[in-house]
């Protein structure tokens, strides 16, 4: 794949601000774009309303321009991709290779998590709330990581046929992702170490759709004292836009690559303009880094 080929993508979803995990992320996605010559597209994953946060979309959108980090196309909503995401699921319904699932919590409890091997595979509604899920027991959970290598994860992640459309009809985040990853002409995918186990699934969908592969990287973890990633759900501290400056550099020092010239660290611009000639993928860490919110340092 050529330089010119590379589009890459942040993809937040609107349950809250932006915190120094979710800046460390659009960094890496950003400079990896931008150092291969690429374009970086935001896509605002607004999948389920409840979880959402009046205003949060319009603070994120802020905080990443406070950063210096503009992204290349209008944003993508979620909220505007129900009609696509229907359509697929209809031909994969259609097609056999989607069914009706009518497990209940407790039948999901028996069976560790995974659907009954004697659950309904009907391609019609049942009376009352199914799920939709996609026959793809024996998934394959090996796969090349653009930060980690090979990648064979411990647990068999494929070994269940996945939910695509949850019972209370929201549509699921493994559906979504790929869909508008293609509609997006999305060539890779830098994001969180969280993510990781998504992948195999998303590959699997990928092919299922006949739709090219993509180069996936997941980046370490910013977590908080208590060894909890940093997020909205834990309470991580909203960015203070008014240190973006600092705020870049210390997710630069996440991400293991080298500090900029004394001379070049008060402006966003010039912070980005170096890190982009000097990213490094190679320098990126293996481990999850712990934060000590509210200083300039972390530990490994």
């Amino acid at each position: 794949m050529t330089a010119s080929a590379y589009r890459g993508r942040f993809a937040p979803s609107p349950t809250g601000p932006l915190h120094l995990g979710s800046l460390s992320t659009a960094l890496a996605s950003f400079l990896d774009a931008r150092a291969h010559g690429g374009a970086w597209l935001l896509r605002i994953e607004d999948l389920d309303p409840p979880r959402e946060q009046p205003g949060a979309t319009g603070r994120i959108l802020a905080s990443l321009r406070a950063h210096g980090l503009h992204w290349d196309e209008t944003e993508l909503f979620q909220h505007d991709r129900m009609a696509a995401y229907e359509r697929v699921i209809a031909a994969l319904l259609n097609s056999g290779d989607a069914f009706h699932c009518t497990c209940s919590r407790q039948d999901l409890h028996l069976g560790q998590g995974a659907h009954l091997p004697a659950c309904p595979r009907s391609r019609t509604p049942p009376v009352g709330e199914s799920a939709i899920r996609l026959r793809a027991r024996d998934t394959p959970y090996r796969f090349a990581d653009i930060f980690l290598g090979e990648v064979e994860l411990p647990c068999p992640t494929g070994a269940d046929d996945f939910v695509i459309r949850r019972r209370d009809g929201l549509y699921a985040y493994q559906l979504a992702v790929v869909i508008d990853d293609a509609e997006q002409q999305i060539t890779h995918v830098v994001r969180g170490r969280d993510l990781l186990e998504s992948t195999p699934h998303q590959v699997f969908l990928r092919a299922r759709l006949g739709l090219a592969p993509v180069y996936y990287g997941h980046i370490p973890l910013l977590l908080n004292a208590q060894g909890q990633k940093l997020s909205k759900q834990n309470h991580a501290p909203a960015l203070d836009d008014m240190r973006a400056p600092q705020n870049l550099l210390f997710c630069l020092e996440a991400l293991g690559q080298l500090p900029p010239p004394p001379a070049l660290r008060d402006a966003c611009a010039r912070i980005l303009d170096w890190a982009i000639a000097h990213w490094q993928r190679a320098l990126v860490p293996v481990q999850d880094r712990v934060v000590l919110v509210g200083s300039a340092s972390t530990e490994h």
